[in-house]
């Protein structure tokens, strides 16, 4: 069912915020060879194709729950957290009239605040749904595309895109749901297991991943 924005959780809400994160240690793992991966969000080091080892191999567990002829397509993983906060300030200053504290949750929409940022925890990933020769199947917006962009396109549950885009969002939560992915839904390719939105999301005590540095 839709949820207007101000029905959806968002990241920025203290029911999110107040969880704790009790880090596991476990490492970065690169997805480049385990799943199709995309580079419109490339960096020069790579961060970008590394996720947790066990987001990872939750996500190898959804492409193997997918029907034939259709593949995760990975956008983005791991994100520095130098670029988190550039992305979000750079969003949050294109929202022009509101107070700070109005535009600060108005940007979490689209962008998660630093200090909360699942993917600088490389507990988060930006993906999509593609063929077997690579051509994305329709999901209603393109990958990033904000609120504004699409008129609320982007978010997971919203009424105004085609049939087919609804049908393909709900094919990848069919996969990504049982893996153990939860979604932000104001973002229908973000998904996310074991940071803070994970927790609140399935009643965890805390979340498994907090902010880690990348190193080749």
């Amino acid at each position: 069912m839709w949820q207007s924005p101000n029905e959806v959780v968002l990241i920025s809400d203290p029911r999110v915020t107040s969880i704790p994160a009790k880090e596991s240690g476990e490492p970065l793992a690169d997805v480049r060879g385990r799943l199709r991966v995309d580079r419109r969000m490339a960096d020069e080091q790579g961060a970008y194709a590394h996720l947790r080892a066990g987001v990872l191999r939750r996500l190898e567990h959804a492409e193997s729950l997918l029907p034939d002829g259709y593949h995760l397509l990975i956008v983005e993983g791991y994100r520095p957290v130098a670029t988190q906060r550039r992305i979000f300030d750079e969003y949050r200053a294109t929202l022009t009239g509101l107070t700070a504290e109005e535009s600060y949750v108005a940007a979490s929409r689209y962008v998660s605040p630093v200090e909360v940022a699942p993917h600088t925890a490389g507990a988060a990933v930006d993906l999509t749904l593609c063929a077997p020769d690579g051509t994305e199947y329709d999901m209603g917006t393109e990958v990033n595309d904000n609120p504004e962009q699409s008129s609320g396109a982007c978010y997971t549950a919203a009424p105004n895109i085609s049939d087919d885009a609804r049908a393909h969002r709900k094919l990848l939560a069919a996969a990504l749901e049982p893996a153990g992915l939860v979604n932000y839904p104001t973002e229908w390719w973000h998904w996310s297991y074991g940071d803070r939105y994970w927790a609140m999301t399935t009643r965890a005590a805390h979340a498994l991943y907090g902010p880690v540095e990348f190193t080749l």
